[in-house]
Order: structure tokens, then sequence, then C-alpha cells
């Protein structure tokens, strides 16, 4: 198996949509591992609905309290639209 890198883009598909007052929170669904990320601060000016496909960027954290790992949300043009630490 090899590492994964900042730039390697993993695809997913938006779950569900929760809209706010400004942003969106928007729960996706890794294709593959089928594991879930829920991101509240995605921008409430794009067009998001469910089965849409987007992707994800990981990086690895070090000796951040437990966190692991930033995950990005990233749009077809790799537009960031949002992150987590996980």
């Amino acid at each position: 198996m090899s590492e994964i890198r900042e730039v390697d883009r993993f695809e997913c598909r938006v779950i569900s949509v929760i809209q706010n007052l400004a942003w969106k929170g928007v729960t996706v669904e890794e294709k593959d591992t089928k594991g879930r990320v829920y991101f509240g601060r995605v921008s409430g000016e794009i067009e998001i609905n469910p089965g849409d496909t987007f992707y994800l960027g990981v990086r690895p954290l070090y000796e951040i309290e437990d966190k692991t790992m930033r995950v990005t949300l990233y749009d077809a043009e790799d537009k960031k639209l949002d992150w987590i630490l996980v």
C-alpha cells in the first residue's frame, strides 16, 4: 500500500445537505471505504444536492491533541470548499 500524498483526491458522494443561514452542513461518503465525514461550513452560495460527486483530500497531522489528519472537501475543479480535523 502506498502512502497518501496531500495532492491525492478521493471521490465521495453527498449524503445529506443542511441549509443554515450562511452555510451548508454537508455529509459525504467516500466511494470505496464508505467512511463518512461532516463539513459544517460549506458556502451557502454553492449548489449542492444529495448524490453529487465531490472529492476529499487528506493531510496527516502530527501532535495536535487527538487529531491525526486534516480532511478537505473539494469540488470537481479542485476548489477548496471546507476542511475538518479528524
